[in-house]
């Protein structure tokens, strides 16, 4: 379940839901969408917009409160996809195709991009396997620069996905599970991720010593927690708070 709240400032907005929801901080990941922007003179001023996902709380009492298993980890996501099995059956299933193909079709119209939307099924990285709707972005013509829908780590991509599955889980009266990409970049990130956590867990295991990876959203640390679960040698663990919220991976012998 998420929860969205606002305010003039980031922390403003994420005490104002902890205080709605009377949660603690320690209880909570956060999604930043936008961070706000006094504006000039006052014109032009937007809120801070965040929204709020519990988490489990920490399996033993030992354990720092801002630390994260990998199961707790999993408690920040959004809801998985069913099943493909599952899907197939789902009423509705071509109906949300459509209709989210023809949202963001337009909203990328309105924003001044020549491009054509795809729909497609594809492996969900962050749900061991399952798959879910993804609409991949390409640009009609070779000239056609993309680059502004992404932004930096993909902020903007982000926020163009929750955009879109507000306005069509709002049309349609139910939650509308899928993912926007653009010329790949999310396949393309979250498999750079998965070669990227082998590699770190090398060096781990041939020093001895812990590794902190960089600031990553909560489905991405989640990828990283999924492709070293079985490791033999090293484990993973999130710590931090908000967007400096990061996976370390440490040595398994390691307390």
């Amino acid at each position: 379940m998420v929860h969205e709240f606002s305010g003039k400032t980031v922390e403003d907005a994420i005490q104002k839901g902890l205080n709605d929801l009377g949660w603690n901080r320690d209880e909570v990941d956060v999604e930043i969408i936008t961070k706000g922007s006094r504006g000039v003179l006052g014109i032009g001023a937007m809120d801070a917009r965040v929204v709020l996902r519990r988490i489990s709380p920490a399996p033993t009492a030992e354990e720092p409160p801002e630390i994260a298993t990998p199961a707790e980890e999993a408690a920040t996501l959004e809801k998985e996809s069913p099943a493909p099995e599952a899907r197939a059956e789902t009423p509705g299933k071509d109906e949300m195709v459509q209709v989210a193909v023809e949202i963001l079709s337009e909203l990328l119209r309105k924003m001044g991009f020549d491009a054509d939307v795809t729909p497609i099924q594809e492996e969900d990285l962050a749900s061991e396997g399952k798959t879910h709707l993804v609409l991949n972005i390409t640009g009609k013509g070779d000239d056609t620069d993309l680059s502004h829908l992404i932004g930096r780590r993909g902020e903007i991509l982000s926020s163009l996905q929750y955009l879109l599955r507000m306005m069509v889980s709002h049309r349609l009266k139910r939650w509308a599970d899928l993912a926007v990409d653009v010329n790949g970049y999310r396949s393309h990130r979250e498999r750079s991720l998965i070669k990227l956590a082998h590699r770190v867990a090398d060096q781990v295991a041939q020093s001895g010593h812990g590794m902190a990876l960089e600031a990553m959203p909560s489905r991405e640390r989640r990828i990283i927690h999924l492709a070293l679960h079985d490791h033999p040698d090293v484990t993973t663990r999130s710590i931090g708070e908000g967007e400096h919220r990061r996976v370390t991976v440490v040595p398994k012998q390691s307390p």
